[in-house]
């Protein structure tokens, strides 16, 4: 796969993202299109649940490339991004070649033996670094991490390479198609940004967001489906914990389905809100603000 074979085009990425069932507007397909072009990693910031972590999942299924995960934590560190050496083995190993009382064995060859590909556990940054077929990285929620983090990612970001002190230099023999996700909790380094294309990502208006609903549950009524849009749109409005994403007014369709209902009233709202509310406070306001009845 060549840089252009990601995408052709942005139609060709607003087309091919959408036969994965990601409807992507203009600004996301031409983004995505020249993430591919450029081989410059992608980052994509906004509010959670707005489809994110679900473009570079889209762009693996889009392409047939192979999709390698990290999900960024608090107190992640290079022996989970990056690789570790198993040192359970490399004992092993000392202590087979310097098994007999008379062995002679340098040091320097027993570290020449111990310190091999053979030895080291590749963890996301470095597995996708070194695959040979068409890989999507995905960086996920890389605000989560601590600011020292970010230094792990510069080299990888900058060369798409990877420097081991006991092996050297290993570079991407093909450059994975990179994104970085961010709800915004921390504002990233500029030396991050620098390297990345950028793409803010937010939650649609009620058209898009009723085709996004339709083409996942193309069984749900289409007045329905303008009932549930305009009601998680009211949702959205309010001082949440946690707003409601897309993927959760997708749900929302289902359970529709699921139970049956065809009308959207207080009642059938109150009775489900469940599925797209996940606090208790978040559904005592809604219920509050709202004035739903059970």
């Amino acid at each position: 796969m060549t840089t252009a074979d990601w995408f052709s085009s942005p139609d060709d990425a607003t087309e091919r993202l959408g036969a994965t069932g990601y409807l992507a507007d203009p600004a996301t397909a031409t983004t995505a299109y020249l993430a591919g072009a450029l081989e410059k990693p992608l980052l994509v910031e906004g509010p959670a649940g707005v489809g994110k972590t679900e473009l570079a999942k889209a762009v693996a299924r889009a392409t047939g490339a192979d999709l390698v995960r990290l999900q960024c934590y608090e107190g992640l560190d290079e022996a989970r991004a990056l690789y570790e050496w198993n040192y359970r083995k490399q004992l092993l190993r000392i202590q087979a070649t310097q098994a007999g009382p008379g062995d002679a064995t340098s040091w320097d060859e027993t570290h020449d033996d111990i310190f091999t590909y053979e030895f080291l556990l590749t963890r996301p940054l470095l597995t996708a670094i070194r695959r040979e077929e068409p890989t999507v990285l995905l960086i996920d929620e890389v605000d989560k991490t601590d600011v020292e983090v970010e230094g792990l990612l510069l080299e990888v970001l900058s060369d798409f390479q990877v420097t081991i002190p006991e092996l050297g230099t290993v570079s991407a023999v093909r450059r994975p198609f990179v994104v970085l996700t961010s709800n915004a909790t921390r504002e990233l380094s500029e030396a991050v940004k620098r390297r990345c294309l950028y793409l803010h990502l937010d939650y649609p208006d009620a058209e898009r967001e009723r085709e996004i609903v339709s083409s996942q549950v193309p069984d749900l009524d289409e007045r329905v489906a303008g009932q549930l849009v305009a009601t998680v749109a009211r949702l959205r409005e309010l001082e949440l914990k946690k707003a409601p994403s897309i993927a959760e007014s997708v749900d929302w369709a289902r359970t529709l389905i699921a139970l049956e209902i065809g009308d959207l009233d207080d009642k059938a709202v109150a009775d489900t809100l469940g599925v797209v509310l996940k606090h208790a406070s978040d559904h005592d306001r809604a219920v509050r603000e709202l004035r739903l009845r059970k």
